[in-house]
């Protein structure tokens, strides 16, 4: 049995042996999010294999329960490149959701904005990303599945679900380009002009490696930002990640709100 059926089952155990249809994975500030769910908690330590994840903002259990009547998983916590050096350090995770059912995955993250016109407290639906840190997870998967295709890998079916729920909340909800920086120092100015000039709308330290992984592991993905500050050079605030954690809450409230809504409309529909 691989690692990943293992602690399914382990999971499974504890709670319940329905499948899951829709994983979460909440960025720095949003975990929140995780108690909302109806169900069991399952610290990360007692799940061999899994990343510590130590940044402070995070709260490092995995939920699995009904959340508005959908069964869902919550990644309360992640592991960033710039915690273990490893872009793939969630790919154990990932491979566990796969086994318990899951169809798609929607990861959340903190990030700053260079538009003027995404502002902190605001949310932004990623319509596609920019790898700007030239790192992958797949590197060393020594098969042919590694040369995964990146068209839509923001799956458009998925996206249209969350703006009509933002349209049905309303709550503002544009869609934008998110671009990686590894981190974990914040970018320079200069870096984030040439961000732009790349055509990124927003940057952060986390997402792109779970959005390579979950497609390589055949999951659909969509991907939500709270802004918490503009992007270096462009705002007035001194950007810090006690900042970060300081404004990702204004963001979660909305995202609860979209989120909430998508999986109320759902019923037995595919994901």
């Amino acid at each position: 049995m691989s690692k990943s059926a293992e602690l399914a089952a382990l999971i499974q155990a504890r709670a319940g042996a329905a499948p899951v249809r829709l994983g979460l994975i909440l960025g720095s500030g949003l975990g929140h999010l995780a108690a909302a769910v109806q169900g069991v908690a399952i610290d990360y330590a007692d799940l061999p294999g899994f990343p510590h994840a130590a940044v402070s903002g995070h709260d490092p259990k995995l939920v699995v329960g009904d959340l508005e009547g959908v069964r869902v998983a919550v990644f309360g916590g992640r592991a960033h490149y710039y915690e273990t050096g490893n872009p793939a350090a969630m790919r154990l995770p990932l491979e566990v959701l796969k086994a318990l059912g899951a169809e798609a995955v929607i990861a959340t993250n903190a990030a700053g904005s260079m538009r003027a016109d995404i502002r902190p407290g605001d949310l932004m639906l990623l319509s596609d990303h920019i790898n700007f840190s030239g790192l992958n997870p797949l590197i060393g998967e020594p098969t042919e599945a590694r040369f995964v295709p990146m068209t839509d890998a923001h799956d458009p079916a998925l996206r249209a679900r969350l703006r009509a729920a933002a349209d049905a909340e309303g709550v503002a909800l544009p869609e934008g380009v998110y671009a990686w920086y590894s981190g974990p120092s914040f970018e320079t100015p200069a870096e984030i002009r040439a961000i732009r000039l790349l055509g990124g709308d927003a940057v952060g330290m986390s997402t792109v490696p779970e959005v390579i992984l979950a497609r390589f592991l055949g999951l659909r993905v969509a991907a939500i930002s709270s802004v918490t500050n503009m992007a270096a050079g462009l705002g007035t605030e001194r950007i810090s990640h006690e900042h970060t954690k300081a404004m990702a809450p204004l963001g979660a409230v909305k995202l609860e709100k979209v989120l909430r809504r998508m999986l109320r409309g759902l019923g037995n529909d595919p994901i």
